[in-house]
């Protein structure tokens, strides 16, 4: 069981989500109905750590199973989805993901990845160049001046917008 929940005001997400970076990229998701790309991640289950869950998730999303390197960002964004008008509190850890060097295709595994999201969207995944994110609409959005930055210690991000 996930841990979301209807407060009658808006939805509470527990999630995590991965930092996958090779060769300058980082590895996000697009779905076809928004104009944005996002994290590989999702929601956490009862009775799993976040460490667990970004493991599940990036094997889900991936078909990989990836190692977590450590603890990013831990993310308190308030937020209203616009395609939907729900409100949202959302807790998000952020990991760095190991690349194991046995890897070596990683580009040409996630290029034919598809699949369905909650909501009936195809996604699939990309690899977007970190130098250029700006160019892109990306959340969440502190990842266009937080992970060039290349810091090693665990931040905390506190976004809320309209």
């Amino acid at each position: 069981m996930d841990i979301t929940f209807n407060t009658g005001v808006g939805k509470f997400n527990f999630r995590v989500g991965a930092i996958i970076i090779k060769d300058g990229n980082i590895l996000m998701v697009k779905n076809d109905e928004d104009d944005f790309y996002y994290s590989v991640g999702g929601r956490v289950k009862m009775n799993e750590t976040t460490e667990e869950a970004v493991v599940r998730e990036v094997l889900e999303e991936t078909g990989q199973c990836f190692e977590v390197d450590r603890l990013g960002f831990v993310h308190e964004n308030l937020f209203t989805y616009e395609r939907t008008g729900e409100r949202f509190t959302e807790i998000a850890f952020f990991y760095y993901m190991k690349i194991s060097s046995n890897m070596n295709n990683v580009n040409s595994i996630f290029t034919e990845y598809r699949e369905q999201d909650e909501s009936g969207s195809s996604e699939k995944l990309v690899w977007l160049p970190l130098e250029r994110l700006s160019d892109f609409i990306v959340y969440p959005t502190f990842f266009k001046t937080e992970l060039v930055k290349q810091i090693d210690i665990v931040k905390h991000v506190v976004q809320r917008s309209k």
